[in-house]
């Protein structure tokens, strides 16, 4: 997938451990393990701001664009 997530890498940097983050922003522990590993295809934007405003950080610092092979084609068609 070309979008990874640095969540682990912020949550590091801040100091904050994951039970304590899931439980600020009001989703359980499992969700936020799910979106930690990228194991999502999709998040909220009120989950991300909650997020963000928590971390005091900004929705780039938490994910990362890295682009694959079938991206290729997208580049052509745009």
């Amino acid at each position: 997938m070309p979008i990874l997530m640095r969540l682990d890498v912020m949550l590091a940097k801040r100091r904050v451990r994951s039970k304590t983050l899931a439980q600020a922003i009001g989703v359980t522990e499992a969700n936020l393990s799910l979106l930690k590993s990228g194991k999502v295809s999709g998040v909220r934007l009120a989950t991300l701001a909650a997020i963000c405003c928590y971390l005091d950080c900004q929705p780039g610092d938490l994910m990362e664009y890295v682009p694959d092979d079938s991206d290729l084609g997208l580049k052509d068609a745009v």
